[in-house]
């Protein structure tokens, strides 16, 4: 089974997992988070993140998912590459909680499945929206 590692700004993380363990009840996956923090050296955190991997990994390989882009949490992970990862970023609840509801999944189908899961759970109810939002484009 793929594995699950979180790296993430604050106690975000370690949030969503809570409130997904609320939600789904029993967690199946292997799961665990890495906060990070302007405290502590980018170096650093890659070691604690790859023996997180290395506990993580139970031969399908580990889906990395990060909450910003281009930070601090997504460098450390892209740093993670000689390892079996695979990484998304942009975390929110909904990418969380498809995951760990496809955990049978392999790892390129986990990496599809979180990107999708992102990605539906973003909407804008323009009924609820006052003034209703004009188009940038």
């Amino acid at each position: 089974m793929v594995g699950i590692l979180l790296i993430t700004h604050g106690d975000i993380g370690r949030s969503l997992l809570n409130t997904a363990k609320t939600i789904v009840g029993n967690v199946l996956v292997q799961i665990d988070t890495l906060s990070v923090s302007n405290l502590t050296q980018p170096e650093q955190l890659c070691h604690v993140a790859q023996s997180k991997i290395r506990q993580l990994d139970q031969g399908a390989g580990v889906l990395v998912l990060t909450d910003l882009y281009g930070a601090t949490p997504h460098n450390i992970a892209k740093k993670l590459c000689k390892f079996n990862v695979s990484v998304v970023s942009g975390l929110n609840l909904s990418m969380l909680l498809r995951t760990i509801n496809y955990a049978h999944c392999s790892l390129d189908e986990m990496t599809v499945v979180a990107e999708e899961g992102g990605h539906v759970g973003i909407k804008c109810d323009s009924a609820l929206t006052t003034p209703p939002i004009a188009r940038l484009c």
